[in-house]
């Protein structure tokens, strides 16, 4: 599975983006999509993740009731709605593909099989 993220940009504190992360190659089998964020210098961090039917999602403390997650497997796209961003949500953007386990340790970054290439999400104060 290759996975490309796409949406990053320049926003202002209040503001929102919406990105996308759009899989191709062996994409018939199921998997969790999750968003992660690195901001310079810190660990790379778990946002949000959303299982194959889209039925369940789940979200960091940082992002819960801001951040939606959602997808659409007719076109093997994932999207991670985000609201209200802070400066804090500055980082870079990646989206992770996870076909083991099913929804289990969703927030497990090393248990991802498959990643994005990030995308920058800068915002302003």
């Amino acid at each position: 599975v290759q996975l490309q993220a796409s949406g990053g940009g320049l926003v202002q504190a209040g503001g929102s983006l919406r990105l996308s992360c759009a899989a191709s190659g062996r994409t018939s089998s199921s998997y969790i999509m999750g968003w992660f964020r690195q901001a310079p210098g810190k660990e790379r961090e778990f946002v949000a993740a959303i299982s194959w039917s889209g039925e369940n999602a789940f979200y960091a403390d940082s992002v819960g009731g801001r951040f939606t997650a959602s997808r659409i497997n007719a076109i093997n796209t994932a999207y991670l709605q985000m609201n209200s961003l802070k400066p804090e949500d500055t980082s870079v953007y990646y989206c992770a593909a996870k076909t083991r386990y099913g929804s289990a340790y969703y927030d497990n970054d090393k248990l991802y099989d498959y990643w994005g290439q990030g995308t920058l999400v800068t915002v302003s104060s």
